[in-house]
């Protein structure tokens, strides 16, 4: 891509004038270009480059452009390192100083690079630091299926690629982006195997937390298939998820009194947890029963009488039950609800009713071929 330039002079003149600059503005600099060459003249402009950052000057942009323009035509094995104390400057930068053009400048040293450049995953890290800093993650690339590639395209170790998932994660929920966020660390803790599941211990005890303390995350069975979460089996924390997945309000209450403590050590709202145990224990008890009796409402999810239709109202909203209230019957209908977990007894579900559906239609177009040739 092209980047817009502090000048249109030869390289070394460019540094020269660089230089001028920066000692205009009390850097520490010499006038003079060094004698190693570009590259060399670049470390020295870089290591005082911030100083203009903190001006409100209209020549700022182009100056730290012309900087990125002369970093972009440095040769791959000369950029890495150069490009990391850029970043590292660009960072240092107090908060709230210039965010906008920090990431301006990020993104076009990481476009102007080539794709499969190893400093991307330099800048990326930066880009997602910064973008966390000033709320602003929705002005950079997260889409997890173009994450994946670049992993690849820079042929990342794996303490790298643990990196950049788990910065991005700690971004996409500082800024409020949930669901990006679980995708991201479901990614994170799927790449760990059977010999270093043991290392994410801190990173699945954290996903584990967040998604209960979510208020629209109600699904949790696929946590549990997680090698580093099945690490924590034993552990307090592994068994509420476990009643999360599977169990009843009364398995909460009594995990809840038997460790209140420890609930209260993660941040986690009892009263939260249990309004989502009480919606959990109906689509589990939907999936069993299409008509539930109020008295067996009030039992299991320990509400008075006046409460459960409020409560169905609260449920259906969450669109993860659909049923009616027929209060001649007292009773609720249920015509839909999402199971909780999705296993091979799912599936089968699944299957018979699409080979059903299939038959079904099969008659329909044979009866339909029948009319048109009578």
């Amino acid at each position: 891509m092209s980047v817009p330039a502090f000048i249109d002079i030869t390289e070394e003149d460019q540094a020269s004038e660089l230089r001028s600059y920066l000692k205009s503005k009390g850097a520490e600099i010499s006038e003079e270009n060094s004698e190693g060459g570009l590259h060399v003249d670049l470390a020295h402009i870089i290591e005082v480059c911030d100083i203009c950052l903190k001006e409100d000057d209209k020549d700022v942009e182009s100056v730290m452009n012309s900087i990125v323009s002369l970093l972009l035509i440095l040769e791959t094995e000369k950029q890495e390192a150069l490009t990391e104390s850029l970043c590292e400057k660009l960072l240092k930068s107090r908060e709230g100083e210039r965010p906008s053009l920090r990431l301006q400048l990020l993104r076009n040293l990481f476009h102007g690079m080539e794709e499969n450049a190893p400093a991307r995953y330099i800048v990326y890290c930066s880009l997602i630091k910064v973008a966390a800093s000033c709320n602003a993650i929705q002005y950079i690339p997260t889409d997890l299926d173009q994450v994946r590639k670049w992993i690849s395209d820079w042929n990342l170790t794996v303490d790298k690629k643990h990196h950049v998932l788990r910065l991005l994660y700690e971004a996409l929920v500082d800024c409020k982006k949930s669901d990006a966020a679980a995708k991201i660390m479901v990614e994170l803790l799927g790449s760990y195997t059977e010999d270093n599941a043991s290392q994410a211990r801190v990173d699945a005890h954290r996903c584990i937390v967040r998604a209960l303390n979510d208020q629209n995350t109600f699904l949790f069975d696929h946590l549990l298939a997680l090698k580093p979460v099945r690490f924590l089996e034993g552990e307090h924390i592994h068994d509420l998820l476990t009643i999360f997945v599977s169990g009843k309000l009364a398995a909460y209450v009594k995990f809840y009194q038997n460790n209140k403590d420890f609930i209260d050590s993660l941040g986690l709202s009892h009263e939260q947890n249990t309004a989502k145990m009480r919606l959990l224990t109906l689509m589990g008890m939907a999936v069993e029963n299409k008509e539930i009796s109020f008295d067996t409402l009030q039992q299991e999810l320990q509400i008075a009488e006046e409460e459960v239709e409020a409560f169905v109202i609260d449920a259906v909203r969450t669109k993860m039950v659909y049923c009616k209230i027929d209060q001649t019957q007292r009773k609720v209908i249920v015509s839909h609800t999402t199971h909780r977990t999705f296993g091979k007894q799912q599936w089968q579900q699944l299957y018979d009713s699409l080979n059903s559906w299939k038959q079904n239609l099969n008659q329909v177009r044979n009866s339909l071929l029948s009319l048109s040739t009578a």
